[in-house]
């Protein structure tokens, strides 16, 4: 299995990280390329489903997840059901607030996606492309695209858990060849 960990500080008390990143649906209003999240099945919680369209240039792609497991309030669990064999999570660290945060800040959080994934059980079906563009030309141009549009949606999800807009940090870890 392919890894791919993103970690960032957030300043705001792990209940509110926690509720936020439950609340799923509003994913969509922080990127152009979501174009809609919705719940198909359940609250938010384990047992919860989600379609999410995505588009780019000329592609378009669904996919389709589940929430496995919620651990209030420091840990959702996901998998995607269909065209690739992935699962993920969401975790939440409760930091000490660090001398260099904003005067405001009374609580700080590290906030980690973790991804495992089988680039080799993608379905050839899940994305049609047009005749004359092959699957390595789209992915080498969506590889630079995706860290620059990552860190655009972390900072405006930061700004609006925290009330503020900021320079916000990722960190990056990817053991893959394809990302």
């Amino acid at each position: 299995m392919d890894k791919l960990l993103v970690a960032t500080d957030v300043y705001a008390p792990p209940t509110a990280v926690y509720e936020f990143l439950l609340e799923f649906p509003r994913y969509d209003q922080y990127t152009e390329y979501l174009d809609r999240v919705a719940r198909t099945r359940g609250d938010g919680g384990a047992g919860s489903r989600y379609t999410l369209a995505f588009s780019w240039w000329k592609l378009s792609y669904t996919a389709y997840s589940e929430v496995t497991q919620v651990t209030p309030p420091t840990r959702i669990d996901w998998r995607l059901t269909r065209d690739i064999d992935a699962e993920g999570c969401w975790r939440i660290e409760e930091q000490p607030v660090p001398a260099d945060a904003p005067a405001d800040a009374d609580h700080a959080c590290r906030v980690f996606m973790e991804v495992a994934f089988d680039p080799n059980s993608a379905s050839p079906d899940a994305v049609s492309l047009p005749f004359t563009v092959s699957f390595s030309w789209v992915l080498e141009r969506v590889k630079g695209l995706v860290e620059e549009e990552a860190t655009r949606v972390v900072r405006r999800a930061v700004a609006d858990l925290e009330g503020r807009d900021r320079t916000v940090s990722l960190d990056v870890e990817a053991d893959s060849d394809v990302i």
